[in-house]
């Protein structure tokens, strides 16, 4: 009888070899423990290098939670305030309106500046400083705190700069000498590490669908390709050395699915895993509590996006399925479970009451569609089915 990690690696195997995808890798962890490490494909198309477990990938929005999870690190040490104004520590973003936007609305993704600043280019968003200031001086698109709307990019530069300020560290300095290292997590960056070039999976763009099918999933929304511009979206700009190499925590986490599932089986156990407490229980809690599922400004007009988007303090939670939902649902039915998707179908999540960590990453960028069930709600059904838990 096949072991749960060979079913697993069939189902990927057989994702690859049809097409599907190009490079997978996907990780899990039960009750702290690596139950799952698997992963088929190719990391680069053109050269034929494989994926292996060591393979690092721009995970995209995953970067997010991680980001969030190094700010809920300060809250626990209580040198932030969830409901502080983000202008306490801070004081530039108080600029144009926004001095009473606060901590728990950048979290939440309430600040109303999801629009990069005016003539953002791949190259700036290398320069943190440059990109900071630009966010500061932006006026807001609503009443902070009365609206949420998907902050694409613009919430990494804020969380980030939010723990600089109180920290004293960058926020890759923060997460490796504050996370990686005592939890003992070797592939997660802010930042691809000198030397990394030839272990980072290439990012390519789906084959753009037909027509027909274009036309009832295109973007609609003025505001999403203000906070996300699709020139800044393909796949090339990520490929790039530089951005690469910077830190751009909105969508440019680079790491491997061994690594986020080990984080996230940390936050899965209530914050501690191997003896290691990274977060105590009741910060776990407060950050993985419902703070919204109103409307989504930025996402909800759009038919491919549109499905409710239940947030925490940095996170996305799971629920039941609607007919538009997307790789979001991978994450089960449970409204417990809490982590974040990744731009073309990549996700990593804790779901607490399983005690199970999951990580799926992928380097073929694929559209939502809705009520089209993509690969990464396959592969979590199937490591729930290898492993004997239901959704």
């Amino acid at each position: 009888m096949a072991t749960a990690n060979e079913r697993v690696r069939t189902v990927l195997e057989e994702l690859t070899g049809s097409g599907r995808e190009l490079g997978v890798q996907v990780a899990a962890f039960l009750d702290g423990e690596c139950v799952i490490d698997a992963w088929a494909g190719l990391a680069d198309r053109e050269s034929g290098r494989p994926v292996t477990g060591e393979t690092l990938f721009t995970a995209m929005s995953i970067g997010k939670a991680v980001a969030a999870t190094c700010l809920h690190l300060l809250a626990d040490r209580g040198q932030l305030d969830y409901d502080a104004p983000i202008a306490r520590y801070w004081p530039e973003f108080a600029a144009r309106g926004k001095e009473r936007a606060t901590v728990r609305h950048a979290l939440t993704h309430a600040t109303a500046v999801p629009q990069l600043p005016s003539g953002t280019t791949p190259e700036l968003l290398c320069d943190w400083d440059a990109m900071c200031a630009g966010i500061a001086s932006l006026e807001p698109l609503w009443e902070p705190g009365t609206k949420t709307g998907y902050h694409a990019l613009t919430f990494g530069w804020i969380v980030g700069e939010l723990v600089r300020r109180v920290d004293g560290r960058p926020l890759n300095d923060l997460l490796q000498e504050e996370i990686c290292r005592p939890l003992r997590i070797s592939g997660l960056y802010f930042g691809a590490p000198d030397g990394s070039s030839e272990q980072i999976a290439t990012r390519a763009d789906a084959p753009v669908a037909p027509p027909a099918a274009t036309a009832a999933t295109a973007p609609s929304d003025p505001l999403y390709e203000r906070a996300f511009p699709l020139a800044l979206a393909a796949a090339p700009v990520w490929n790039r050395q530089d951005v690469r190499e910077a830190s751009i925590p909105g969508a440019g986490g680079i790491t491997n699915a061994r690594s986020l599932a080990r984080l996230f089986a940390a936050l899965a156990q209530g914050g501690e895993i191997d003896g290691v407490r990274l977060l105590r229980p009741e910060v776990v809690r407060v950050a993985t509590a419902l703070q919204t599922d109103a409307f989504d400004e930025v996402l909800g007009p759009r038919p491919d996006l549109a499905a409710p988007v239940r947030k925490a303090l940095g996170y996305q939670l799971g629920g039941p399925r609607t007919p538009a939902t997307t790789y979001h649902s991978a994450m089960g039915l449970r409204t417990t479970a809490f982590g974040h998707g990744g731009a073309g179908g990549m996700i990593a999540f804790a779901d607490p009451e399983q005690r199970l960590a999951f990580a799926y990453l992928k380097n073929l960028a694929t559209p939502s569609r809705p009520g089209v069930p993509d690969s990464a709600l396959a592969v979590a059904q199937t490591v729930r089915s290898a492993l004997g838990l239901g959704e």
